[in-house]
C-alpha cells in the first residue's frame, strides 16, 4: 500500500559572508534560483538591494552560520576569513565552508586544517570569471576538497557558475589552478598596457592597435598548445626557435621603449631573464629553455 507520508523537498538554502561586489552577485544569483539566502557583511548596508529582493541579513556572524549547513565565504583573504570567523568559532562545527577567497595554496591548506579543528569541511574555490560572469552558464570555478562534500552541494556550487571543476582532494589545488590563471592575465593585460604606452608615444590611441592586439592574443593558443608537449619533456630544441635569437628581439622591444619615452620596466625585466638564459648556456637553445631558469629562485 503505497505511503501516505508526505514527500519533503531538501531546504535550498545558502549563506554568503562577504557582499563586496563578488558577493552580491553570488547572493543574487542564489535568489535568481528561489534559493533562501542568508546574508552577512561587514558594512550592513551593502545587503540593503539584497534584502529588498529577500535575502535575510544576519545580525552577527554567529547568526548567519547558525542558519545554514552551506556557508559562502567571499573576502579580500584568508586573513579576512580569520578576522571574520574568529568571533563565531563554536557556531563552525557541522558547516560546509565553501571559501573563494583569494589567496596562496599553502593559505588555503592551513584553512582547511583550522576549519576541520572546528568540525567544518573546507572547500576551496577560485573563481575564474569577474562578477558579471556568475551565474551564466558557461562560467567555472576550481573546487578542491573532500569529493563526497562536493558532489553534494554540486548543485548549489553550479549556481555560482555553471561549471563545477573539482580538480582534487587537496585543499591547495584550486587555489593553485587559480593563481595559474592569474600569473597569465595580469602579466598580460600589462603587456597591453606598455603597448597601448609605446602606441601613445608615437601618436596612436588604443583603438588604433586593437585589431593588432587581438590578432596577436589569438595567436597564443596555438604556441601554449606546440610547446606544452615539449615543456614536459624537458625538450628545448633549438629546431624552431633560438634564445639568442629571441634575445635580440627582446632587446629591440626594449629599445624601441627607451626612444619613445615610456617606461621601460616591464621590457626590461624580459630582457634580463632572456640574457640569464644566454648566461647559462642556451643560446642555441629555444627560448622555451627559460622555464628552467624559472623553475628555481632567481640567485
Amino acid at each position: 500500500m503505497p505511503s501516505t507520508t508526505p514527500r519533503t523537498t531538501p531546504r535550498r538554502s545558502v549563506t554568503v559572508i562577504g557582499l563586496g561586489p563578488m558577493g552580491q552577485a553570488m547572493a543574487g544569483s542564489f535568489l535568481d534560483r528561489g534559493y533562501d539566502v542568508t546574508v552577512w557583511n561587514r558594512t550592513a548596508s551593502r545587503a540593503d538591494a539584497l534584502v529588498a529582493r529577500g535575502a535575510t541579513l544576519a545580525a552577527d556572524v554567529r547568526g548567519a552560520l547558525d542558519a545554514n549547513e552551506l556557508v559562502i565565504l567571499s573576502l579580500t583573504d584568508y586573513g579576512a576569513v580569520y578576522a571574520t570567523l574568529g568571533a563565531a568559532e563554536s557556531a563552525l562545527s557541522g558547516r560546509v565552508l565553501v571559501n573563494l577567497s583569494s589567496d596562496t595554496p599553502e593559505k588555503a591548506r592551513a584553512a582547511a586544517r583550522w576549519a576541520a579543528e572546528r568540525g567544518a569541511v573546507q572547500l576551496t574555490g577560485g573563481v575564474t570569471v569577474p562578477p558579471s560572469g556568475i551565474g551564466r552558464a558557461e562560467s567555472s570555478t576550481f573546487y578542491s576538497g573532500p569529493l563526497h562534500v562536493f558532489e553534494e552541494h554540486r548543485p548549489a556550487l553550479e549556481v555560482i557558475t555553471g561549471r563545477a571543476d573539482h580538480r582534487g582532494e587537496d585543499p591547495g589545488l584550486a587555489a593553485l589552478m587559480y593563481q595559474i590563471g592569474m600569473t597569465m592575465f595580469w602579466t598580460s593585460m600589462l603587456s597591453y598596457w606598455q603597448a597601448v604606452a609605446l602606441a601613445d608615444a608615437n601618436g596612436l590611441k588604443a583603438a588604433d592597435i586593437l585589431p593588432h592586439a587581438v590578432e596577436t592574443a589569438n595567436s597564443l593558443p596555438g604556441f601554449l598548445a606546440f610547446y606544452a608537449e615539449r615543456l614536459d619533456g624537458a625538450r628545448h630544441d633549438g629546431d624552431v626557435d633560438r634564445l639568442a635569437m629571441g634575445t635580440a628581439s627582446v632587446e629591440h622591444v626594449l629599445h624601441t621603449h627607451g626612444d619613445a619615452g615610456v617606461d621601460t620596466t616591464l621590457p626590461a625585466a624580459v630582457v634580463e631573464l632572456f640574457r640569464r638564459g644566454m648566461d647559462a648556456g642556451h643560446a642555441a637553445d629555444s627560448f622555451s629553455s627559460l622555464v628552467e631558469l624559472m623553475k628555481k629562485a632567481a640567485a
